[in-house]
């Protein structure tokens, strides 16, 4: 069941996110230190995106991505608040209990976090951890200690919403997209390679999708034994319809069964 968690998105791997260079339609402008301007067509404030966590025909848990409908202020900036949780079936409590959940707090102009919150339940593991970004001045507070990160770093949710931003509509099979992010104590690097698109069908519905892969680094959580699959809708949206990943046993699977709050129509579904 620890599997729930370690597949649902290469965000929550503690791996690396973001700090490429933009292609020319989707350009950023900074405009002082700690402040920068990202379009942002794929979400919005209200948007739930809900998953069947499971391998094979066998549902283990649920899971599900939602933006707040309000905004917070952190650092006198906007922010969507944005949660991520992972619960098992109650079940299937008995064998192995999961509740895990993620927040971080993104920045509505620049696509960067300000904080970030992780509590993970699972069996008798517990962990909590918890950032503060001074994007301003490029230092993390974690662990009662600073640290030194790069411009606009992210957090391991962040960095995903950074990625549904971005222009995946221009990438070719092949193409990598080199990313970074803070966890725990310290800036990890991590390449996302685009595999191609192919249609698949989910609870949600059938889907045209990009797949990316994640391209695991040394000492990660991955190893070169596990491979991640991500198949992001091929619209403006670029939500997570499907995220696969081998483990010993076979591969479980994250797929999408319910969406609300879009920012706009998902092009990219198939009619019923």
């Amino acid at each position: 069941m620890r599997y729930i968690v370690l597949f649902i998105s290469f965000i929550i791997a503690g791996n690396g996110l973001t700090s490429f260079t933009p292609s020319a339609a989707q350009s950023v402008a900074r405009i002082e230190p700690g402040k920068r301007y990202i379009q942002n067509e794929a979400f919005g404030f209200g948007e739930k995106l809900e998953y069947r966590v499971g391998y094979k025909f066998i549902t283990a848990g649920t899971a599900y991505f939602y933006v707040r409908p309000q905004p917070v202020v952190r650092n006198n900036q906007n922010c969507y608040d944005i949660r991520f949780e992972v619960r098992s079936l109650k079940s299937l409590d008995w064998l192995y209990k999961v509740q895990d959940g993620y927040q971080t707090l993104l920045d509505v102009d620049g696509i960067f976090p300000h904080e970030f919150e992780q509590h993970v339940r699972e069996g008798g593991y517990r962990r909590d951890f918890k950032a503060q970004f001074d994007q301003t001045n490029n230092i993390a507070h974690a662990n009662d200690k600073e640290y030194r990160i790069p411009p606009f770093v992210h957090d391991i949710v962040s960095a995903f919403y950074y990625i549904r931003t971005q222009d995946l509509r221009s990438k070719h099979k092949g193409d990598i997209i080199k990313l970074q992010n803070f966890f725990d104590d310290k800036t990890n690097d991590l390449a996302v390679k685009v595999l191609g698109r192919e249609e698949i069908e989910v609870g949600a519905g059938t889907f045209r999708c990009i797949v990316i892969e994640p391209m695991i680094v040394e000492g990660g959580l991955f190893k070169s034994d596990g491979r991640l699959l991500i198949w992001l809708s091929d619209d403006e949206r670029k939500i997570p319809v499907k995220v696969s990943t081998k483990i010993p046993i076979g591969t479980i699977d994250s797929e999408l069964t319910g969406y609300s709050g879009l920012r706009g129509s998902i092009d990219s579904k198939q009619p019923d």
